[in-house]
């Protein structure tokens, strides 16, 4: 029966996507799954039995992260790895290495591999063409500038719209840190961009980077760069502190930072300086940061994601981006620009929307905030050829809003005071429901006096079973 289960085991150890591989006490390969196969170019089970050196040539018992847990009888989580294999192919990992004991006794260990040479080569690549964007006018060549986003090209007139542009301004005149909050789609990198290319440091970089895009060694090298030698296959690369120098560094989902790269970037911000991975001397550099956060701030601080000093560091100027259900008077000029945008991308001569649409539009509570209404907005106009957007048009997440309790067409608004009490009836109802009528449990839900419950259950004639 064991036997059976080990099998089974074993079996579905070849459908992951992770790398496996096992070792013994001599460093032989005991095991090794088929995504650790196709990644190091080895057929079949000709790696079994042999040592796992000869498998791996450009690795040594310093380099290779599965001998030294076994040697040191230490785990290593996620330590990059950088190797040739077996074609000659230069391939990185990212690697978690955990020694295997049996009575006290090291008897082999165990990694767990995920290939990242796409992204790390992915990453080098956009390093590469912002390294040769922003060199000095006289040595560029014909390279093409990204969209550039100004304050003018934000929609959006409501009060909390306009109040935000103006605060996004007057921080376009600092060289103060920023930070933006709001949740994903609300158009962060947009006022990032506006308040870079407002400031006097418009026609210096501006450069991006997603903190949650790639594992920490990799962000590391990319932020601070490398020199040759640092690591295995490490070469002398400038990081993007190097390339914004002079201008705007805009580091997106700062929340998804690991720790030890914060304390070093908060180094960074405070010295005006950086250490490329592996060198020992420091560059300076003049660099402004405007960072995001997609999360609750207070989660975030609470729950350890982001240093503190970190974030008072960076907290100097505050913005966050509202919702799009927090701000639905812009919705109609949204929807407009969006039309227009895509009638001209696509040749589509679409006109507006249907007043039933428009009133699905504004009471729908768009999860994916305004990069959810282009998406919309841009699908319907790529499959039908229509003059009108209508209900039938709609994806499928907008059809059921009518028949959602907090749909309330504006023919059937009434009585203030009757939709209030009624609104109050229901809440109390559900408090004494949820408490099993008790009372004093009640108004601690509610946030009132246990008088001025008692009152109110009797005033709306309200039935305490």
């Amino acid at each position: 029966m064991e036997n059976k289960y080990y099998e089974s085991v074993i079996e579905i150890l070849d459908y992951i996507d992770e790398g496996i591989q096992v070792i013994d006490e001599h460093g032989k390969i005991v095991y090794y799954n088929k995504a650790a196969r196709v990644v190091d170019g080895i057929e079949g089970q000709t790696a079994i039995g042999r040592h796992f050196l000869e498998i791996y040539p450009s690795l040594s018992n310093e380099t290779s992260t599965l001998i030294k847990s076994m040697e040191t009888m230490k785990a290593i989580y996620n330590e990059q790895q950088d190797f040739i294999n077996y074609k000659g192919d230069k391939i990185t990992t990212m690697n978690s290495s955990f020694p295997i004991k049996h009575n006290n006794r090291i008897i082999g260990a165990i990694e767990v591999s995920k290939n990242i040479t796409q992204m790390k080569e992915m990453s080098e690549k956009i390093a590469d063409l912002q390294s040769e964007l922003y060199k000095p006018r006289k040595e560029k060549r014909n390279i093409r500038h990204s969209e550039k986003y100004t304050l003018v090209d934000i929609i959006g007139q409501s009060k909390e719209m306009l109040k935000l542009k103006n605060l996004a301004f007057k921080a376009s005149q600092s060289d103060s840190p920023v930070l933006i909050g709001g949740k994903t789609g609300t158009g962060k990198e947009l006022f990032v961009q506006a308040i870079h290319y407002a400031s006097r440091r418009k026609k210096k970089p501006f450069i991006a980077q997603n903190c949650a895009a790639l594992p920490a060694n990799l962000l590391e090298s990319m932020l601070f760069g490398s020199v040759r030698g640092s690591f295995t296959g490490a070469e002398n690369r400038p990081g993007l502190f190097e390339m914004a120098d002079g201008g705007t560094l805009f580091l997106d989902e700062i929340n998804s930072m690991p720790l030890e790269l914060q304390a070093k970037l908060l180094r960074a911000i405070q010295n005006n300086n950086i250490r490329r991975v592996g060198a020992t001397s420091t560059i300076d550099v003049n660099v402004r940061i405007i960072a995001a956060f997609n999360e609750d701030i207070e989660d975030i601080l609470n729950s350890g994601k982001m240093r503190k000093d970190l974030f008072y560091r960076l907290n100097v100027i505050t913005l966050i981006v509202p919702e799009l259900k927090d701000r639905s008077s812009d919705i109609p000029l949204l929807v407009e620009y969006f039309i227009d945008k895509y009638n001209k991308e696509m040749n589509k001569y679409i006109t507006g929307l249907s007043d039933e649409v428009m009133e699905i539009f504004m009471h729908y509570d768009w999860p994916g905030n305004v990069r959810e209404l282009e998406h919309a907005i841009e699908g319907i106009a790529s499959i039908y050829d229509i003059d009108l957007i209508r209900e039938e048009h709609l994806p499928y997440q907008f059809r059921h809003i009518k028949d959602s309790e907090d749909y309330i067409r504006i023919e059937e608004i009434g009585s203030l005071k009757k939709t209030l009490e009624d609104t109050e009836k229901k809440m109390i109802e559900l408090a004494l429901k949820k408490t099993d009528n008790n009372i004093t449990r009640s108004a601690e839900i509610l946030d009132v006096p246990r008088q001025t419950l008692q009152y109110r259950i009797k005033k709306l004639k309200i039935i305490n079973t």
